[in-house]
């Protein structure tokens, strides 16, 4: 299937790739990298903060990209810079914006040749991934890894297991997401491997920074999602050095599902606007036969509040949020 039918059948389906309307959830978005944690389900409540008129969206740990990707099905910037300090990661972002049909070819011959010993085979572009760092290999392997969940041994390399109940995405399907998102992000969009701080240090007035670092208070002192941990401090340093140049950025960090708080909440003398958006029903409480809903604390800073006019800070649902800034436009 070729991009423009792509989007042609997105349209049909769920509204227009590039409409301007931010709180539309029904708007077809795709997502090539499976990753459990994304942000694709609260994307559209999150866009409800999006300042008009921004040049550059950066995403210091971009991963899936979910908020790049919903931003730019819906044009809110210019250009956008997707970071992580992932390398294999971002090598595969390249291939998917830069060389879409290749990278669909590639992986359908992956999948098209485990239809033997899926295990033994898994195992094999498992390996041949930690010694070569191949795009197609690491696509194929979030694909059918357990929960879309990615691990990482002391070493650094790709360790989790497969999930034996699945083949992962057919290719076609994973040729249109391919194709789609290379699409909405082919010669707009930067793709680099650095230490967070410096990609934000690059930002000015007129763009807007979205961070959701590896989620806190998990798994001690080192989580093996994760490549490197991203420590408070040095975290809320950076936020302040942001705030000292009037910069807007929002920052998902912590939650809570029920009476349970996951990680740090975000120090009051930054000046954060804090908004609460429902993420739903914990699906760890739903298997305990209760009904606890999760909370994510998403922050404004100071420069991107002011931007929208919200003369407070926010401790109501996201909903509520959404009619308050669409009354105001």
């Amino acid at each position: 299937m070729h991009i423009e039918n792509y989007t042609t059948r997105c349209s049909a389906r769920n509204g227009k790739i590039g409409a301007t309307n931010g709180n539309d959830s029904r708007l077809k978005v795709p997502h090539p990298i499976p990753y459990q944690g994304s942000k694709r389900n609260l994307a559209p409540a999150i866009l409800a903060y999006f300042p008009e008129n921004t040049d550059a969206l950066i995403e210091p740990f971009a991963g899936s990209a979910a908020f790049t990707l919903a931003a730019a099905a819906r044009r809110l910037a210019c250009r956008y810079v997707i970071n992580d300090l992932n390398k294999p990661l971002m090598d595969l972002w390249r291939a998917i914006i830069n060389s879409p049909e290749k990278l669909a070819r590639q992986y359908e011959s992956l999948w098209q040749a485990q239809h033997g010993d899926r295990r033994s085979y898994y195992d094999e572009i498992r390996d041949e991934f930690n010694a070569t760092g191949r795009p197609d290999c690491l696509l194929y392997l979030l694909a059918r890894c357990v929960k879309a969940s990615v691990r990482y041994n002391a070493n650094g390399e790709f360790n989790q297991s497969p999930d034996n109940r699945r083949m992962g995405a057919l290719p076609e399907t994973m040729r249109d997401h391919i194709l789609g998102a290379s699409y909405l992000l082919r010669g707009k969009t930067e793709c680099c491997s650095l230490d967070y701080k410096k990609v934000v240090a690059e930002a000015t007035a007129s763009d807007l920074i979205y961070m959701d670092p590896p989620y806190q208070g998990v798994c001690g002192e080192r989580d093996p999602r994760y490549l490197k941990a991203v420590l408070f401090e040095e975290f809320v340093e950076t936020l302040e050095m942001l705030n000292h140049r009037d910069i807007k950025y929002m920052v998902s960090y912590d939650g809570r599902t029920g009476d349970k708080v996951h990680g740090r909440k975000l120090p009051e003398n930054l000046r954060l606007h804090l908004i609460e958006l429902e993420a739903g029903r914990s699906s760890q409480a739903t298997l305990l036969g209760r009904t606890e809903v999760t909370v994510e604390s998403l922050y404004l800073s100071p420069a991107l509040a002011e931007c929208l006019r919200l003369p407070r800070r926010y401790r109501h649902r996201a909903v509520e949020q959404m009619v308050l800034l669409e009354a105001k436009h």
